[in-house]
């Protein structure tokens, strides 16, 4: 399960025994971020926020000072905080970090043991399947959403949590630069063939050709945004 990508519990205000409101606020308005109800460039509204949640204004103010910390919104003075809107240069500083991180992710899991490797691939079978199932229908939200999990399950695969969090911040910011394009078929075909072949390189124990076909996979990656920008 992608941790970002839950949903919160309807109930979540009612016991915040071992969580602060702050942290509460904080996901409901992350959520909202990423399911592109706040969307990039939107002015957050203070009290809204505030009102919506039956909180005061002030875990509501902490939770977008840690937003703004994560480079999710940015505080405008005068005027407010607003979700951000990512620029070329910084999306493609983003994807080249990732591609970083992604290079030492395969690394870890093509030299997980038997079982555990076998588990993993199992299960990015498994997505794999989802993904071509939602492509199919046409169904784009879908299939981002898998293909998130996909990544993701190599991610957890891996064991490093520096990694993890590094990659889930990634992940997030780039989400920005997608929102707009959850109803647009950016090559999902495509992509679903290079998730495939990233696969069977990892079936294979092919170190070095899982290492490529997923640095092909993230340029590619890139291409599609930029094109559907």
């Amino acid at each position: 399960m992608i941790p970002w990508l839950t949903p919160a519990s309807p109930d979540r205000f009612s016991d915040v025994r071992d969580t602060s409101l702050a942290k509460l606020v904080r996901e409901d308005v992350l959520g909202q971020i990423l399911r592109g109800v706040l969307v990039p460039g939107q002015r957050i509204n203070e009290p809204d926020v505030a009102q919506r949640l039956q909180v005061s204004r002030v875990p509501v103010r902490e939770a977008l000072r840690e937003l703004e910390s994560s480079g999710l919104v940015v505080s405008r003075k005068h005027s407010g905080v607003f979700v951000r809107e990512l620029g070329a240069d910084e999306i493609r500083d983003l994807y080249q970090f990732r591609a970083l991180l992604d290079a030492f992710v395969w690394r870890s899991v093509a030299a997980l043991p038997s079982k555990q490797r076998t588990r993993l691939i199992q299960t990015l079978d498994v997505s794999i399947a989802a993904m071509q199932e939602a492509a199919t229908s046409q169904a784009v939200q879908r299939y981002y959403g898998e293909n998130l999990r996909f990544h993701w399950a190599m991610v957890e695969a891996a064991g490093n949590k520096a990694v993890a969090d590094a990659y889930q911040g990634i992940v997030q910011k780039l989400h920005l630069s997608r929102i707009k394009n959850l109803s647009k078929d950016v090559g999902m075909q495509t992509s679903i063939q290079e998730h495939s072949q990233i696969v069977q390189a990892l079936k294979d124990g092919d170190l070095a050709q899982c290492e490529a076909l997923m640095a092909q996979h993230v340029g590619a990656a890139l291409e599609r945004l930029a094109t559907h920008q």
